[in-house]
């Protein structure tokens, strides 16, 4: 399809937004996916454009947190590999089966974790004693998180940053910085599948990609300024959303 002018000024204003959300709590993709679908995108191709525009959010997330001294990527090295090879598996399954089974189960799993973050009072900018070792962390959980987001993946950032807080005792603002490092790597995993199936829209792509740039920058300059003052507000309101959003198109 050609894009005008006109659709591509209002995808970049959308990915703006979308990048700003998903760079705090995640469910950036529930702005822009739909928006891309309402734009005359087949399915696929809106969930390949979708991962274009998405990673270049989560780049920019992670170079904020890069400079801020929040990250040490050699110590995520594992859970960095793990979750390329899991996200890649979870996009091929997804260009071969039928992803609405998923549609039915995920709202109970996001009200669970809602549930988690309103009368959890653990949950803040202190860290918190582990739970698991890092090692069977990384193979049971990033490894089924990471083919959840390259198979189906709304709230998928929400569910990585709830873990880390959860399983590892990690505080609210150093979970969103390692979030956005393991799901840049499986964007770029998933997006190598769809790219290869054809399903990316380069044009759109690349103009909303300017967007989510500049919207995760200020996300997540917010989420180094603000923490769980502004995370966990936020991450309630889009699991809430997510919810409503599944239960609604459910029963459509």
């Amino acid at each position: 399809m050609e894009a005008s002018v006109d659709l591509l000024a209002l995808l970049f204003l959308v990915s703006l937004v979308a990048g700003f959300v998903d760079s705090i709590t995640g469910g950036g993709g529930l702005i822009s996916l739909p928006v891309l679908m309402m734009a005359g995108l087949s399915p696929a191709q809106a969930l390949g454009t979708n991962k274009l525009q998405g990673m270049f959010g989560k780049l920019s997330s992670v170079r904020y947190f890069w400079q801020h001294n929040m990250l040490d990527l050699f110590a995520m090295k594992w859970l960095i590999l793990v979750s390329f090879f899991g996200a890649m598996l979870g996009a091929v399954v997804i260009l071969r089966v039928d992803s609405q089974f998923l549609e039915h189960f995920m709202p109970w799993c996001i009200g669970a974790l809602v549930l988690y973050l309103v009368f959890s009072p653990r949950i803040g900018d202190i860290d918190r004693r582990q739970r698991i070792t890092l090692g069977l962390f990384t193979v049971v959980v990033v490894s089924t998180l990471a083919f959840y987001d390259g198979f189906f993946g709304p709230a998928s950032g929400s569910f990585f940053a709830i873990v880390f807080v959860a399983l590892l005792g990690y505080n609210l603002t150093k979970a969103t910085a390692q979030t956005k490092v393991l799901l840049l790597v499986a964007n770029v995993a998933s997006l190598g599948v769809f790219i290869s199936g054809g399903s990316v829209m380069w044009k759109i792509g690349l103009c909303m990609a300017i967007g989510q740039w500049i919207g995760a920058h200020y996300g997540s300059a917010m989420v180094f300024d603000k923490g769980s003052k502004i995370i966990k507000p936020m991450l309630v309101s889009v699991c809430t959303l997510v919810i409503c959003k599944m239960l609604w198109f459910g029963h459509a």
